[in-house]
């Protein structure tokens, strides 16, 4: 069966917090999922700002092939005659094929925050309803806290319904507004719904209660044809119901059509291409299309999908466009390394006791604290170590930092740093904008004559995290750094009771690993590790 989908991610998603998206932004979201196969584009209320007003009037540039661009606004206020309702008006000077329109079906709201009457708030639905299809617009009727409404007092619910069907709706959309009916509760009363009114019944859900997907699945059940939502979930308070998860569901468990099997596998793309305009950073564990959806850690679970994936995993993630991936930490089997080896063809170049000794290796520092999932630079280090074990650039002789405060504004840092090398004793002293710069600087002085390409690394992204919470400012840290050569980028981590210590770790681990590439350029060692990357 064909379930018509309706992304709201534009509207009902930048009303929850952090998210925020310009017009620009809204043109590219828009074309994003038109090219998915969404089947309307809720994109504003063009009654309520600038913002959404401008996005309408560019809108009309756009090139959909698919999708209707869907307006969003409420039915006429009470005090304005239809003719002279400015949010009637700005819906219809939108130029959308389609026009969604909410109405109170709720009698508290049309009591406390309307101050009208039952009666009155039937004829604002109707007159609406009728004033958009008079001026040949696909309605979309949204029934704004319906299962509220419905459970406080179900005739005046289902006569809202009736009036916006009887003026022209195309498509009653029951919205659990709060997002606090249950799933049982919500299916039952959609159930009803649906033996009392023909054509097309659509739901929106809100997730405060945790459930709004599973009741989009359980209205589509009960003879729903209409799911609204938001891509990952976005939305006020907990969120719309999430589409990623929606789609996938009723594709492959329940095989109706959505956006299309063939669409299917630019799920996960679009879902991290909406994140990236949000600059908001996508769940690692968001089904279907997070880092980690079909993330394996356990050795247990490692060696099971190596034999056959679907041990671990509900569907094939290439059907979403994700990806399997095989974390490494102290809870890994041999088999998650050699799954990453053999992936790609570097099994066979380390023998039973360097695989096991790399493994050990790994168990070790994941015990001191490091983190190898994050810091797939450290991990590629690690397997180049063990593929190179007489492979040696430089050692650490000493190094010396200190920084000296001026009054209450200014401060200066100076590092020195001795290193040995294939060719002798390398000193400088540098001073930076604080201890990792100045020893960054000074280390690249020593470097850069012999190694020139270093000069090409650059510090990115720099986070530390406490480990030890209880000791204070005697705490073991976790430093991990983000590093780019304009190619490529990767992450290295160090662990210390002395943060600039750490630091140094993570900034050595970097420069080696550069080294270790620049000497063995192979390409598979980068492939077996790239998993490991969580900006990707």
């Amino acid at each position: 069966m064909k379930i018509s989908i309706l992304d709201t991610t534009l509207r009902d998603g930048t009303q929850g917090e952090a998210v925020s998206f310009t017009v620009e932004d809204k043109l590219a979201i828009a074309q994003k999922l038109d090219e998915l196969g969404i089947d309307y584009i809720e994109g504003g209320w063009p009654g309520s700002n600038p913002r959404d007003k401008e996005f309408f009037a560019r809108a009309r540039e756009l090139k959909l092939k698919h999708a209707r661009l869907t307006a969003f606004g409420s039915t006429r206020f009470a005090k304005n005659p239809i003719d002279r309702d400015p949010n009637v008006r700005a819906l219809l000077e939108a130029g959308t094929p389609t026009i969604s329109v909410f109405g109170k079906t709720w009698d508290l709201h049309t009591q406390r925050a309307l101050g009208i009457t039952e009666e009155e708030n039937l004829v604002l639905i109707s007159e609406t309803v009728q004033r958009l299809k008079d001026h040949g617009k696909e309605v979309i009727f949204d029934a704004e806290h319906f299962f509220d409404g419905y459970r406080s007092n179900p005739a005046f619910a289902l006569r809202a319904l009736e009036a916006a069907q009887k003026a022209g709706a195309d498509i009653l959309c029951l919205c659990d507004t709060n997002g606090g009916t249950l799933t049982s509760q919500l299916a039952e009363i959609v159930a009803e719904v649906r033996k009392r009114f023909d054509g097309v019944l659509g739901i929106h859900c809100h997730n405060d209660s945790d459930v709004a997907v599973a009741n989009s699945i359980a209205a589509v059940e009960a003879g729903v044809t209409h799911v609204q939502g938001c891509f990952n979930g976005y939305g006020e308070r907990c969120g719309n119901a999430n589409l990623c998860s929606v789609i996938a569901n009723l594709e492959l468990k329940l095989n109706h059509t959505t956006i299309g099997r063939e669409n299917l596998a630019n799920l996960t793309s679009t879902a991290r291409f909406i994140a990236e305009l949000a600059n908001l950073p996508l769940r690692n564990d968001q089904p279907y299309v997070g880092h980690s959806a079909f993330a394996h850690k356990g050795g247990v679970h490692v060696s099971a999908v190596l034999k056959d994936s679907a041990t671990y995993e509900h569907i094939p993630p290439e059907l979403v466009g994700n990806r399997q991936r095989v974390l490494l930490s102290d809870l890994s089997g041999r088999a998650n390394i050699l799954f990453k080896l053999k992936q790609h063809g570097i099994a066979d170049r380390l023998s039973e006791d360097a695989r096991r000794e790399l493994l050990e290796r790994i168990k070790h520092l994941e015990f001191l604290g490091y983190e190898l999932e994050a810091a797939e630079g450290t991990f590629e280090l690690l397997v180049r170590e063990a593929l190179n074990p007489g492979l040696h650039f430089f050692e650490l002789v000493s190094f010396d930092v200190t920084t000296k405060m001026t009054g209450a504004k200014s401060s200066r840092t100076t590092a020195s740093v001795t290193i040995k090398t294939k060719d002798g004793i390398h000193s400088a002293t540098a001073s930076g904008h604080g201890p990792v710069n100045a020893l960054d600087l000074c280390l690249r002085q020593c470097l850069s004559p012999i190694y020139p390409s270093i000069a090409d690394v650059r510090l990115t992204d720099y986070k530390v995290r406490v480990l030890e919470p209880r000791k204070g400012t005697a705490a073991k840290v976790r430093v991990l750094i983000e590093w780019s050569d304009h190619r490529r980028s990767w992450a290295t981590v160090g662990v210390s009771d002395n943060v600039i210590e750490a630091s140094w770790r993570a900034m050595v681990d970097a420069i080696r690993l550069e080294l270790m590439r620049l000497v063995e350029k192979d390409e598979s060692i980068e492939k077996a590790v790239e998993d490991y990357c969580w900006g990707v």
